[in-house]
């Protein structure tokens, strides 16, 4: 139990919403975390990182200043970083603690609403290094990383360049008489750009660059770069770096620009694990180095659709339990104002983001397990599934995080005018999410990626060709039934693994689990049946008759889940210190909780302001 849910009194709305619930909440939280000693060990992690209160702030991250909400960052991440390293590491692996850790995710949320300027050290600097260096070089570097005595990110986008990797402008060139390259950014463009932690808190980055060695490009290749002095933490000569600027999230977050002005680093220090580039400046790679180079964006791509969906199960929880307490409008002159969980309009907003939360977890699951099938094959030299599987990853990102920002803003809506406020936290989990649809990946290039992997639209593109188009401008033109085809399949993908996991993860629980479970199931495929109805009535026997009836069935079962709801949040078992929202803490004592975060706020330090006297005094007797 939280600290925050002893110190009110539970909502009476809420308490009774708990007591309708019909099923075992424990047992479903079981099951989504992987198992009752999955659930123990997640929990114990919980109590080590959070019941110290190192999370906490004085006063709300968003009523302070951009350089004190930057500063409160770093403070906070050196206490977080300290908990896991010396108290939490132990208890775990470092491959599961530092790559898919949904304990380190619901932890580190709680320290950081927005987020931690040390995010991309563990999440992509630490990873490319295991992934891409030698042992040899993994004895050099992962030691300083993992004890936190050099702090990294990951440097590949540029300011001119983002998806188009091939495009990108920074060079690296070999000369084999000092044993060195030179790193050198030719135009503006070729700055590096949004790097998580770039911009004053790193020390050391991985850098992404054209590769250069006998007057011979071979594309691009990975580095460790070194980038500020590790005592002064002045920018080394020949380095430009600072912080891009406010963005519309991430605002505790130094995302930074980089550029190198003929920058020398040893030959050692480019990746060797899949090509190397001997002391002659010979240029070695093993085979299928171009697939290998796939593996970092890969793997971030994995954990983002885990990353949505943890972050959709915090937004519904929220929206549930405010629309549990939340009561407005007479349904006829006179009644009681009912609770709005109880329109059947908000359970349609509602319920949905809940099964999508599930369906993406138990589908992030799934492709986890893929991926170190993947992983483990590579290993051999075997890199014939990873095409297949960058497909897959790449459309699973465009959906999940896409459906995951509409569903969390959906959610904000819900909460009416509360939501929109910043203590609410809706606003910080759509900002980062929304972000999430963009970086390691856009969207529509993602699903165009997917589609070359698909026998589709092939009539269209034949016809013309046949007209006299190039292919390359065929495929331009299907461009909008490429997309359309490629989220077609990846949402038969999702549905698939969803209905099966539940199938396989239920198959011992008690009957009103699996039937609780099996509504959502059901509720997911209605919807997105009813969503589509234009492909549907295109492409299949469907008719009108059975699309009512269908959408008969999705409104019963809105009926059918609604006595359950709260319960179905509540099993995802997140700690009011995580979800850090005013309108979902678990004892759903929202007024008083908004009440007592409007009173942090700077403003109602004094009773008047200064800008009074100064300003609006002078101008109401006219003498401004």
């Amino acid at each position: 139990m939280s600290e925050n849910k002893r110190n009110l009194e539970v909502n009476v709305d809420l308490a009774k919403e708990r007591l309708k619930c019909n099923f075992s909440i424990k047992e479903v939280t079981n099951i989504f975390d992987g198992g009752e000693e999955k659930t123990i060990e997640r929990k114990k992690i919980e109590d080590i990182a959070l019941n110290n209160g190192g999370w906490r702030d004085d006063i709300p991250e968003e009523c302070m200043a951009p350089k004190e909400k930057y500063e409160n960052a770093i403070r906070k991440s050196c206490i977080y970083s300290n908990i896991v390293k010396d108290k939490i590491i132990t208890l775990d692996g470092i491959e599961s603690l530092g790559l898919n850790s949904p304990a380190l995710r619901r932890t580190a949320d709680a320290f950081f609403k927005d987020m931690s300027p040390f995010l991309l050290h563990m999440g992509m600097f630490v990873p490319t290094i295991m992934g891409q260096c030698t042992p040899e070089q993994q004895m050099r570097w992962l030691p300083k990383a993992l004890n936190l005595q050099i702090i990294g990110t990951y440097a590949q986008t540029e300011l001119g360049h983002g998806t188009f990797i091939r495009g990108l402008e920074t060079t690296a060139t070999y000369d084999p008489e000092t044993e060195e390259f030179v790193l050198h950014s030719p135009t503006l463009t070729s700055y590096k750009w949004w790097g998580g932690g770039l911009g004053k808190t790193v020390n050391h980055c991985i850098v992404v660059a054209q590769l250069y060695t006998k007057g011979e490009c071979h594309g691009v290749h990975t580095f460790v770069v070194q980038i500020r002095d590790l005592e002064t933490h002045m920018p080394l000569p020949g380095i430009k770096v600072g912080d891009i600027g406010p963005k519309m999230g991430f605002n505790t977050v130094d995302n930074g620009f980089l550029g190198f002005n003929e920058y020398r680093i040893p030959r050692d220090n480019m990746m060797m694990k899949n090509a190397q580039v001997l002391k002659d400046g010979t240029y070695v790679k093993v085979t299928r180095h171009g697939k290998l180079t796939y593996g970092t964006m890969v793997f971030v791509r994995v954990m983002l659709v885990s990353e949505v969906a943890f972050n959709l199960a915090k937004a519904v929880t929220i929206a549930v339990r405010y629309s549990a307490v939340r009561r407005q409008c007479e349904r006829k002159p006179g009644d009681p104002e009912p609770q709005i969980l109880d329109y059947i309009t908000q359970q349609h907003k509602l319920f949905i983001c809940i099964a999508t939360a599930h369906a993406l977890q138990l589908t992030s699951d799934w492709l986890w397990r893929s991926f170190s099938a993947v992983l483990a094959k590579m290993k051999t030299g075997n890199t014939d599934t990873l095409p297949e599987f960058h497909a897959l990853s790449s459309c699973l990102k465009a959906i999940s995080t896409s459906d995951s920002a509409a569903y969390i803003e959906q959610c904000r809506l819900a909460c009416g005018g509360h939501g929109y406020m910043m203590s609410s936290n809706l606003p910080f989990l759509y900002s980062f999410v929304t972000a999430t649809r963009t970086y390691e990946g856009d969207y529509t290039v993602l699903l165009l990626q997917t589609a070359r992997k698909l026998s589709t639209c092939v009539a269209s593109i034949r016809r013309r060709v046949d007209s006299g188009m190039s292919f390359e401008d065929a495929w331009e033109h299907s461009g909008v039934q490429l997309v359309q085809a490629a989220e077609a399949h990846c949402r038969a993908v999702i549905c698939e693994i969803y209905y099966k996991e539940i199938v396989r993860l239920t198959a011992s629980s008690s009957p009103n689990v699996k039937i609780v479970l099996n509504q959502l199931t059901s509720l997911y495929l209605m919807h997105w049946a009813l969503e589509r109805t234009g492909d549907l009535l295109r492409y299949s026997s469907v008719s009108e008759v059975d699309l009512v009836a269908l959408q008969q069935k999705y409104e019963e079962l809105l009926l059918l889940i609604r006595p359950n709801a709260v319960g179905l949040v509540d099993a995802f078992d997140l700690r009011d210190e995580i979800l850090n929202s005013t309108l979902g803490s678990y004892d759903g004592q929202v007024y008083e909780r908004l009440m007592a975060e409007a009173l942090k706020s700077p403003l109602n330090e004094e009773p008047v302001n200064q800008s009074f006297h100064k300003y609006v005094k002078p101008l109401m007797h006219g003498k401004l």
